[in-house]
């Protein structure tokens, strides 16, 4: 995205209103939008934003996933496999014995 072309001064979303959230929509656009030369507002596609969302959140859950292991809260793959498998074979006798 070239920044000289993604910001617009808040007169010219105000005359263009229509035009600008067609473009932004149908291109997937990000626009700054300007007041007395300032940067205040960001106008984005809402797929652009979910999109953006989605990888917030998957960074932060990155960085916790670092700090845990990092603070050595976590299990090894062996013993993840391990106690799954015994919760599996507990869930089939379960199963069984309200079959039966």
């Amino acid at each position: 995205m070239k920044f000289s072309e993604a910001v617009k001064p808040i007169s010219y979303l105000k005359t263009h209103a229509s035009e600008v959230i067609r473009d932004v929509a149908e291109n997937q656009k990000t626009l700054i939008i300007t007041h007395n030369g300032e940067a205040k507002v960001i106008l984005q596609d809402v797929k652009v934003y979910e999109k953006t969302q989605e990888s917030i959140s998957l960074l932060k859950i990155l960085a916790l996933s670092g700090k845990e292991i990092r603070k050595g809260k976590f299990k090894t793959l062996e013993k993840t496999f391990v106690n799954l498998r015994k919760r599996i074979k507990e869930l089939k006798q379960v199963q069984s014995e309200v079959q039966s």
